[in-house]
């Protein structure tokens, strides 16, 4: 019997869920087991320089980077001798991602790390969940650092929000070529680099995709190709208020503002390994080599396990040291994130190795900006998420800087500030986009993270190399923004400079295409 609590993997059953027995004994599964990085202390040094540094700071490419900080073959030896004592098989290994697949029955899973797997069912569906710690052998003790997707209950949602039919064509609603436009992008397309969009369900029909573009002029249309993470493919549910929603959002979006570019989609199961699989897979594909990452889902950091939260963290850590940069949708539920009681932020936005992009409701007369505030509709209707984490510690490029409650002065930033940046979220402004055969208006901040993936996109052509981890040299930039000062998510409010509704502003594409360029080429 495995005899060591691993530290942070406690689960509590979600509310309104109920214990219906036993997971089947025999029912078949994947878990993923994380491993220690080697040399974890060389790499703290180079991610505390990195989050002090410009654009042009040396990275690493991915095969250095997994020489020197991928997993030890002493500790992948382990989990295998582990695996084999335990009637468990190894699925797969990858060093660079430091990630072991294991794979066998519920029986057999639950004696290997000391849990019960149960049936759960929940208002948002049934799942194979646990409660209480996993236990790991003393065999892997200091070695084993997450043992994700014995638990299978959804981690995460899509950060989109729909409007209403009749608004598909409604003055209000844009294209995303007319966004950027607005925002001032520079042009060039994108042409020979990669964009990762991460996706935990839904899929895309290339006959829409096929559509949207060509109603846009774009020709030829944008490559869009998927990858399977974890058996999750391409499944498109024929429901524009389903995960097709987000999926095909996202590659709109990205694929109009920088039709040029290559478009992967990492499909993934919507678990906490599935999430984190995906992200790993991406930052380390060496075949696409993505230069941005563009994630448009999350939760509140308190539905997070500890040993995920840490995992899908360092997986944003690893592609920013790669020179990947990592956008993150800041949600769609004000202040609160959807919980009830105190302030929560969501994650993975909350990284502070991430770009966390908020949301603002733009109003446009001549071709120009006329009204931009903060994204607001209330309870029902959605705003922009945003506010200070319960996790992190305030980075380095946010020191001195102050949050502003509602009807309260200004205090300093005691913990890691969201968002980073911002751009057109409101569904009553929001993005014309074509789902499962049909045209409509979607916003969200969903709609925030793949539009900055593009435009980050767009430098990298203009440079000819990646910009990678951008928040330090934006923060020293602000002017490169515009400041968004009218509105409130809820406990905070819009203020002169940074702010937790709308960080630093939405983009002035060409000041920041100057800003980015200042640096020196960055590692592929």
């Amino acid at each position: 019997m495995p005899t060591h609590l691993l530290p942070g993997s406690e689960k509590r059953l979600p509310a309104n869920a109920r214990d219906m027995g036993e997971a089947d004994p025999g029912e078949r599964l994947e878990v993923s087991v994380l491993l220690r990085r080697r040399d974890e202390a060389g790499l703290s040094d180079k991610l505390g320089a990195l989050a002090a540094a410009s654009v042009g700071a040396a990275t690493l490419s991915r095969a250095d980077f997994a020489a020197a900080f991928g997993a030890d073959s002493a500790d992948v030896a382990a989990v295998e001798a582990f695996a084999r004592g335990a009637g468990l098989a190894v699925a797969s290994t990858d060093m660079a991602r430091r990630t072991v697949i294991l794979s066998g029955a519920v029986s057999d899973f639950n004696k290997a790390f000391g849990v019960s797997l149960r049936r759960i069912e929940h208002p948002f569906g049934t799942f194979r969940g646990r409660t209480g710690g996993i236990q790991i052998d003393d065999s892997l003790a200091g070695r084993v650092t997450a043992v994700l997707g014995l638990d299978n209950r959804p981690q995460a949602q899509p950060h989109f929000r729909r409007a209403g039919d009749a608004l598909a064509a409604a003055p209000t609603a844009f294209t995303p070529t007319q966004i950027a436009a607005l925002y001032g992008f520079p042009d060039g397309g994108g042409a020979g680099e990669c964009i990762a969009l991460i996706e935990l369900g839904g899929g895309f029909k290339p006959a829409d995709l096929a559509a949207y573009f060509a109603a846009l002029a774009i020709t030829p249309a944008p490559s869009v190709k998927a990858v399977s993470v974890d058996h999750a493919r391409n499944a498109p549910t024929g429901s524009a208020d389903g995960p097709d929603g987000e999926v095909m959002l996202d590659i709109e979006v990205a694929g109009a503002v920088a039709p040029k570019a290559k478009i992967v989609v990492y499909f993934a199961p919507n678990t906490d390994a599935g999430f984190v699989d995906a992200v790993t897979t991406a930052a380390h594909d060496a075949v696409h080599k993505p230069s941005v990452i563009s994630i448009s889902w999350g939760s509140s950091e308190s539905q997070w396990t500890s040993q995920a939260l840490n995992a899908l963290n360092e997986a944003i850590q690893a592609a920013a040291m790669m020179g990947i940069t990592v956008t993150v949708a800041s949600g769609d539920n004000g202040s609160s994130d959807g919980v009830a009681g105190a302030d929560h932020v969501d994650f993975p936005a909350s990284s502070p190795f991430a770009l966390a992009c908020g949301g603002t409701s733009l109003r446009a007369a001549s071709g120009a900006i006329a009204v931009e505030s903060v994204w607001n509709d209330g309870t029902a209707g959605g705003a922009g998420g945003g506010g200070v984490s319960a996790v992190f510690e305030t980075p380095a490029w946010q020191s001195g800087l102050r949050a502003t409650r509602v009807g309260a002065a200004s205090a300093p930033l005691a913990m890691r500030g969201v968002p980073d940046v911002c751009g057109d979220a409101d569904p009553e402004t929001g993005y014309k986009v074509r789902v499962d055969g049909s045209d409509t208006v979607i916003g969200g901040t969903s709609a925030v993270a793949p539009l900055w993936a593009a435009l980050i996109t767009l430098v990298n052509a203009h440079r000819g190399a990646p910009v990678g981890f951008i928040n330090p040299t934006l923060y020293t930039h602000a002017t490169a923004l515009n400041d968004i000062t009218a509105g409130d998510n809820g406990d905070f409010t819009a203020t002169a400079g940074w702010d937790a509704c709308t960080g630093l502003g939405s983009p002035k594409g060409g000041a920041i295409l100057a800003a980015l360029s200042a640096g020196g080429p960055a590692s592929r």
